[in-house]
């Protein structure tokens, strides 16, 4: 049974148990603690908290959301504009000429061990926690990785084309686990948002017979060379994923060219992967991939390459967008967030857009917990909060337009996985109990998904001295600013944010919080 906020007891005592229903509508946070260092909010069939549509003040105001260790989640607040300094703490002055990257989405991916938990939950508890994700209500996702046949995140290995020599693909077939599970679900989180969702579809590995070791797992890669039989299935194996998934009425924003190729290429990786080289993906691009495509039904489909580690930027880049048969393909640079501490973002995302300015890049999977040093579910984590936002505004601050987390949900254990991989998730199921919790990373996420709407612009905004303070700032498209503020020092941190049309907004980030400040400007 969910214990009810205290403001809901206190109505219960006054008013009587049959008004408890009335008080659902508070919206706070369940708050449990499993002795980590915060809170995750515990949510049921009948009951989750939530902010709620966001609707701004009027100019003169401005609003502010904090989430922090102490266990405020999207807490709201209100503040006045002053026409004058207080001179207080530092000053983040907005900078509006200053016109960087549009923002694209933030999301999660639609694994099979994500589709199994949610569906594990009673249909009213599985309604409530799509509904945190991509309802008008929720935190706005609006992306959604699907993984193209199984990945470690799946309870079996398969692909859609399992039949040995089967060249033209007659056999290629959706599994039950698209059929049964992912697609209704994605079907259901599309008919909750607000806005049409951006599919991305990603591939762990081709089929065992068109591949090196003939083998899913391991260190191996496509037989022959590109241009060949075998890359010419493979490319065709993309356009029958969208053309199955199109019958449902699923169409897909974009395909990476498969998910981490280093995986395969260099290390014999302990589940699905495929090994590509730089060269080897500039090629097959070239030859198979772009005009498979391009001559299909989806033409209009982004491809993203690289869909791996940061760090191999920009050389990865230079050989793939360097050539002009597979950048013409190409729309963006794939990237995820796994060893990011090894190269710093300017030399990686900073030096990448610099070269090729106009190819996007795009987060496309993250997760805490992969680290053997601090492995698989902490329910509670603050500090896993902040290891997300840091990223996100570390990425935001060098072009980056979205920023996708690993697995929508997961279980206790984190998991399914076939690899016993097991990581952590913003969301975790207890099918148990017929709960869900929801981890300070969720709300991590939160300050970003929430405010920075598609079309969203990164302008510059400068600090007036050295302060552990990390921040970005954005004008949405009804021009109207949202800044993300996050506190990673243990201190409470005053500071002032002046937008010089319209003045100055006096605000204190809490130790160990992240804050998102929101304001018209007309």
């Amino acid at each position: 049974m969910v214990q009810l906020p205290p403001s809901c007891l206190v109505l219960a005592l006054v008013l009587g148990a049959a008004d408890l229903i009335l008080c659902t509508g508070v919206n706070r946070c369940v708050a449990r603690n499993f002795g980590h260092d915060s809170v995750v909010c515990e949510c049921n069939s009948t009951y989750c908290d939530g902010v709620g549509p966001v609707s701004l003040p009027p100019l003169g105001q401005f609003s502010t959301y904090l989430s922090n260790r102490a266990g405020s989640r999207m807490e709201p607040g209100r503040g006045q504009v002053q026409v004058n300094s207080s001179g207080a703490g530092v000053r983040l002055t907005l900078v509006p000429y200053q016109k960087y990257q549009r923002i694209r989405g933030f999301g999660g991916a639609m694994t099979d061990a994500a589709a199994i938990n949610i569906l594990s939950l009673s249909a009213g508890a599985q309604e409530q926690l799509l509904r945190q994700y991509f309802s008008k209500e929720g935190i706005g996702y609006s992306v959604v990785r699907v993984p193209v046949a199984s990945c470690d995140f799946s309870t079996r290995l398969y692909t859609y084309a399992d039949t040995p020599g089967d060249y033209e693909l007659k056999n290629f077939t959706l599994a039950p686990e698209d059929v049964n599970m992912k697609i209704p679900l994605l079907l259901r989180a599309q008919a909750l948002s607000p806005r049409p969702l951006s599919l991305l579809g990603s591939a762990w590995s081709a089929p065992a017979w068109l591949k090196t070791n003939g083998a899913l797992v391991g260190k191996g890669s496509l037989k022959g060379q590109p241009g060949g039989k075998e890359h010419k299935t493979w490319a065709q194996y993309y356009i029958r994923f969208l053309e199955e998934y199109a019958k449902f009425n699923l169409t897909f924003w974009a395909l990476t060219t498969g998910n981490e190729p280093s995986a395969g290429e260099m290390t014999n990786y302990s589940f699905q992967a495929l090994g590509f080289t730089p060269e080897e993906q500039r090629d097959w691009v070239a030859l198979d991939l772009g005009p498979a495509l391009r001559s299909s039904s989806h033409p209009h489909t982004h491809v993203l390459t690289l869909d791996d580690n940061r760090l191999l930027l920009p050389h990865w880049a230079k050989v793939v967008l360097g050539d002009v048969h597979a950048a013409r393909y190409i729309h963006g640079v794939a990237v995820h967030w796994y060893l990011d501490s090894l190269v710093p973002a300017e030399a990686s995302l900073g030096a990448t857009h610099r070269l090729y300015p106009e190819y996007y890049l795009f987060g496309t999977e993250a997760c805490a917990g992969w680290s053997p040093l601090d492995r698989g579910v902490k329910l509670g984590s603050w500090d896993r909060a902040e290891q997300y936002a840091h990223d996100i505004l570390e990425d935001l601050n060098h072009y980056v337009v979205g920023w996708t987390d690993w697995n929508l949900a997961l279980d206790q254990t984190g998991g399914p996985n076939w690899v016993k991989n097991f990581v952590d998730s913003p969301v975790i199921v207890d099918a148990e109990q017929d709960v869900f919790y929801k981890q300070p990373s969720f709300y991590g996420m939160a300050h970003f998904s929430k405010f920075l709407w598609e079309g969203s612009q990164r302008v510059g905004v400068s600090a007036s001295g050295k302060t552990p303070l990390e921040f970005a700032a954005f004008v949405r498209p009804d021009g109207s600013v949202a800044l993300v503020v996050l506190n990673r020092s243990s201190s409470a941190i005053q500071f002032e944010v002046w937008d010089p049309a319209v003045g100055y907004l006096p605000c204190t980030a809490p130790a160990h919080s992240l804050l998102t400040v929101a304001w018209n400007t007309h």
